[in-house]
């Protein structure tokens, strides 16, 4: 588009006002905009009028300006029904009398501490009745002299001896003229009170029965004793040492934003506002307060948790009260702050159902922590992959112990324990009920852990054959459930397989590669087959936990880590971002972790702590249960794996069905000779299977040409230099290590 013409006019203009002398308008005229506005407000209420074409001015330009907030934008959008209909309702019942565990537990709380009360007073009653006896002597001569005080009204003498300073002569005598009535008055009450008392006790002590008069003396001596008493010695002292927390108030929590350094609020502030708007009202919640509200424009939740520590310290609060949150529905400026009574790591958690008695279903939830407000926490371990990660010493061990105690009250659930730290933590489990178990990192567990992940990916195979063949009114939804866990003979109990220190198997220079993948084909199709896999890692890093595996993780559990990076491999991509952050978590969080998973946002969860002790206890309560359903097997029973079919060598295996004058061959032809060389190994292998094989040890296949009836045909196969270089490189690596 051609602009040239405006471009002249445009610089003709400015030329010839350039060109005009200052102070003078050529063919214009001065116009006073207040009389020009409201004549345009005169001729738009009278209506339209026809006029000639106006000349432009500058009141002309200001009536072609586009008003952006124009009044009636007040009346645009939802109407006061609309916002009602979208307005979110406060609960009428609170949370806590609606939850029946919850009543349960501050109902049993109430009945705890009055008890205790009242045992320890009761207790201490006799020497409370003692002091107060030796303290009535005093008690009676404090209250003679306060009588004999009141009575000579001592307490309007200084006022006398001030008018005698002053020589007031007048205002002197009319004060005494005052005290002789008053002292008058005084004498003839407290002289009737004599009477009247003494003939009182006189009366009791002659007609009432002794039981009244051990009251009457035991309760004036007492009141004697009170009235005796110390100020710096209390007779009762508390039964119950009350926490020194400060209610939090609308001003503490804008004085702790305010100290976070971020500038938005401190502008705000700093102007005279409060730099945060209060959506609800500070109200208690658990054992601690909850402050809610909308952050200044641009700043987010993340950057409150970010500063955690500093807003601790603005609080004066210790760090494991103080826990800023975001709201998943609403917009990333909102706040919830709750602010607790106790730091999470040290208060006490209430007792864990499971610990005494119970049995466990793994179709359902169970409770296995609190949140920061003692709530239960639930988690269903059907239909997951789970991976823990932690710094060490932080309780991951612990946690892990935990969910697999949990697996082991199911008496339908199979066990497969693996502790590669070698320190015996799971051995309260895997000596109890496993079916199979070891620990340590040495050759001969390495060699028994590889052959039972090789029976577990041959027992995947056999249930997703007989998932399949169910008929649709028995398995609708193609998984297992609990009513077919039930059925013995179709084989489809629930599997658990954990694993402590997981990059042990990971890393390993000969399996490494093999462990990995039967893993991540049992992390990502076992859930619906009933295979559960819990993998726990103090190395959170790509080697230690492979991007196959914890891409496909659908429970994540972390407690401290160190950075961002060990944080997203965990919790999953891009969670530091979103402001899932176990970088939070002090040195004194044991067992403190974020839980990413069973259908729900991040929360912070604060896992049951179960000593050794209890740990065996519950172990052998979970025997106890398998023996007498009969689901007792394998490690448990102290039976030896079954010699395993896989101690093969697959590489030398193929160099020896397949010729050097052969140097590529199809993928169908090498499974077929593979399998007259070993049929009880390879029989029933096709191109997939052995592809899948050969993936472990980095070899691909790849598309081989031959000549078929005069047509080249291409399929997958493999080439055999491809098989001897992996064989001279594993062969390598072992003569250096």
């Amino acid at each position: 588009m051609n602009h040239s013409d405006d471009e002249n006019e445009l610089f003709n203009r400015l030329e010839a006002e350039m060109s005009t002398p200052r102070g003078l308008t050529s063919g214009g005229e001065v116009v006073d905009l207040d009389k020009a506005r409201a004549a345009r407000t005169e001729s738009a209420d009278s209506g339209p009028v026809e006029q000639g074409p106006a000349p432009v001015t500058e009141s002309a330009d200001l009536d072609q300006r586009v008003m952006v907030d124009q009044p009636e934008a007040k009346s645009a959008g939802p109407g006061y029904l609309g916002r009602l209909m979208g307005a979110r309702r406060r609960d009428v019942v609170p949370v806590w009398l609606r939850s029946v565990a919850e009543l349960k537990t501050a109902t049993a709380w109430v009945t705890r501490h009055y008890a205790h009360t009242v045992g320890y007073h009761a207790l201490r009653s006799p020497w409370y009745a003692a002091r107060l006896t030796f303290q009535a002597p005093a008690g009676a001569a404090k209250f003679t002299g306060a009588a004999m005080r009141w009575v000579a009204d001592t307490e309007g003498e200084p006022v006398r001896l001030a008018a005698v300073r002053r020589e007031d002569a007048a205002e002197y005598l009319k004060l005494s003229r005052q005290r002789d009535g008053r002292v008058r008055l005084r004498a003839l009450v407290a002289t009737l009170a004599l009477f009247v008392g003494l003939g009182a006790a006189l009366a009791i002590y002659v007609l009432a029965p002794g039981w009244l008069q051990a009251i009457s003396v035991g309760a004036l001596v007492m009141a004697l004793g009170y009235a005796g008493r110390k100020a710096d010695a209390p007779v009762v002292h508390r039964a119950v040492d009350l926490p020194k927390t400060v209610k939090l108030t609308s001003g503490i929590v804008l004085r702790a934003l305010g100290s976070l350094g971020i500038p938005a609020i401190n502008q705000a502030q700093g102007k005279g506002r409060d730099g945060f708007e209060f959506t609800a009202p500070i109200t208690r919640d658990g054992p601690g307060w909850r402050a809610e509200g909308n952050l200044p424009y641009g700043v987010t939740v993340t950057d409150i948790i970010e500063r955690r520590e500093r807003l601790a310290s603005g609080l004066r609060r210790p760090l494991g009260c103080v826990w800023p949150e975001a709201v998943p529905d609403e917009h990333t400026g909102h706040l919830v702050l709750w602010v607790g009574d106790q730091d999470m790591s040290k208060a006490k958690q209430p007792a864990w159902p499971l610990l005494k008695s119970g049995t466990t279903d793994l179709f359902k939830p169970v409770a296995y922590g609190t949140d920061q407000r003692g709530r239960w926490v639930e988690l269903t371990l059907m239909y997951i992959a789970g991976v823990i990660g932690a710094i060490p010493r932080m309780g991951k061990t612990f946690l892990l112990r935990l969910l697999l105690l949990i697996a082991a009250l199911d008496p339908r659930a199979e066990l497969h324990t693996y502790d590669m730290k070698g320190t015996g933590d799971l051995d309260p489990v895997g000596d109890a009920v496993s079916h199979r178990h070891g620990a340590g990192d040495d050759d001969e567990v390495i060699a028994y852990a590889l052959n039972d992940f090789r029976a577990l990916r041959e027992e995947l195979r056999r249930r997703t054959k007989a998932i399949r063949a169910l008929p649709r009114d028995i398995c609708p939804e193609s998984k297992v459930t609990s009513a077919l866990a039930d059925k013995r003979a179709l084989g489809l109990h629930p599997i658990v397989v954990g694993v402590d220190e997981c990059q042990v198997l990971f890393e390993h220079a000969d399996h490494g590669k093999e462990f990995e993948e039967i893993i991540t084909d049992l992390v990502k199709r076992g859930p619906a087959t009933g295979i559960v896999v819990l993998l726990a890692t103090q190395r959170p890093d790509a080697k230690s936990l492979p991007t196959g595996i914890s891409a496909n993780a659908s429970l994540r559990m972390c407690l401290k880590v160190m950075g961002q990076l060990e944080n997203d491999m965990v919790l999953g991509t891009s969670a530091y971002k979103r402001g899932v952050r176990a970088t939070m978590f002090a040195w004194g969080d044991k067992g403190i972790h974020y839980l990413v998973g069973e259908g729900s946002d991040a929360r912070i969860v604060r896992s049951v702590y179960i000593d050794g002790r209890a740990a065996e206890a519950i172990g052998a309560r979970a025997r106890t249960a398998r023996e007498r359903a009969g689901t007792l097997s394998g490690h448990a029973l102290g039976e030896a794996p079954e010699p395993t079919v896989a101690a093969y060598d697959l590489l030398a295996d193929i160099l020896a069905v397949v010729a050097a004058k052969e140097p590529k061959l199809w993928s169908e032809t090498v499974a077929a000779r593979l399998s007259e060389l070993r049929p009880e190994v390879y029989e029933g292998w096709d191109p997939d299977a052995l592809a899948a094989a050969l993936k472990p040890h980095g070899i691909a296949t790849i598309q081989v040409g031959r000549r078929v009836n005069g047509k080249v045909v291409n399929r997958r196969g493999i080439d055999r230099s491809h098989i001897t270089t992996a064989i001279a490189e594993r062969d390598g690596k072992r003569d250096a290590g």
